[in-house]
């Protein structure tokens, strides 16, 4: 399929399948940022790429993985759908910097300092108190810097967000989240947060997920778009992009494995309450990879010049992984 505007969606962890690759060609995705893992030690994360392995063998003509950032270019020329990693919790390099190095060589181009709770690198955002970011944790954002991993904090608390952007010298990104002005979800950012992100030369990846959202399922078109109009005044629009969070055809034991993990036996309901237990109804106008376009149009409608558009639908991203994902001089991984 051909098509002009290169969209790269900043996080999605859909229950993967040719279908669901079929419905990324018909939208126009060019490349996706998937989450690899979330609570999975470094065995576990091996499989996860083994688990890739096959479904880059089985459709080889629908997706190719994308190592560096002009894999992204590669793909799209060739009409199929790149796929770049990303960690959702520090997890998968258990206490070992080695791993950091070790994990990008294998693909892993990004890597949350946190998934909600308190890490052994800094702190999450449903804990009570902040810590900020631990010793460990500077090691560890130095050895990321080097290695060319980028940082993210979508899931982190704020004093930690800050302290990382402050000890990263490159920039960091919130992968997937909205500002706290427009929902007051614990998720979301403040804006605080979201200068500090654009001064660090970082990107905010804009949700769809409902509970991130204005009025939940029922969050219109318009909303969005004014959301990311505002955002773009606050931010600038260099630093804004897309990260939908879209877990498109999961089961509920999925949903079960990103809130508890192994650290807890209760229902961890995560966004707050009993109400957000469970899966939400999607958007009517996104609820599958097929409509990125209804996001372009919004965004035109919303009085953003193509050039705009183009930068907030895939080229912020493609800059973002092509400056951080890019090893330090000397630096052999």
């Amino acid at each position: 399929m051909s098509h002009s505007l290169l969209t790269i969606d900043g996080l999605q962890y859909s229950n993967w399948s040719r279908g669901i690759f079929e419905q990324m060609r018909e939208g126009g995705v060019d490349a996706v940022h998937a989450t690899l893992v979330y609570h999975e030690n470094c065995r576990e994360t091996l499989l996860r790429f083994g688990e890739w392995q096959r479904r880059f063998e089985q459709h080889s003509d629908l997706i190719v993985p994308v190592r560096e950032a002009s894999d992204i270019e590669l793909a799209r020329e060739s009409g199929r759908v790149g796929v770049f990693f990303g960690a959702q919790n520090c997890s998968p390099i258990e206490d070992d910097i080695d791993l950091v190095g070790i994990l990008r060589r294998l693909g892993l181009l990004i890597m949350q300092l946190t998934y909600n709770n308190q890490s052994l690198l800094a702190c999450g955002c449903y804990e009570a108190e902040d810590s900020g970011i631990t010793r460990f944790g500077r090691q560890v954002i130095r050895e990321m810097n080097r290695v060319g991993m980028v940082i993210d904090m979508s899931h982190s608390a704020e004093h930690s967000t800050l302290e990382a952007i402050e000890i990263s010298e490159r920039p960091v990104i919130i992968s997937h989240a909205n500002p706290y002005s427009f929902h007051p979800a614990k998720r979301n950012k403040s804006d605080d947060v979201l200068r500090a992100v654009a001064q660090s030369g970082g990107l905010l990846g804009f949700s769809v997920y409902p509970f991130h959202l204005k009025h939940g399922s029922a969050c219109t078109l318009e909303d969005f778009c004014a959301m990311v109009a505002d955002t773009a005044e606050l931010m600038g629009v260099d630093h804004i992009g897309l990260g939908t969070d879209l877990c498109q055809a999961q089961p509920e034991t999925v949903l079960t494995w990103m809130r508890n993990g192994r650290w807890s036996k209760a229902t961890d309901y995560g966004e707050g309450s009993a109400a957000a237990a469970g899966w939400p109804e999607p958007l009517s106008w996104f609820s599958d990879n097929r409509h990125f376009p209804n996001i372009a149009r919004g965004l035109r409608q919303k009085g953003f010049s193509e050039l705009d558009v183009e930068k907030i639908m895939g080229l912020n991203w493609l800059h973002q992984l092509t400056e951080g994902t890019r090893p330090q001089p000397g630096t052999v991984i």
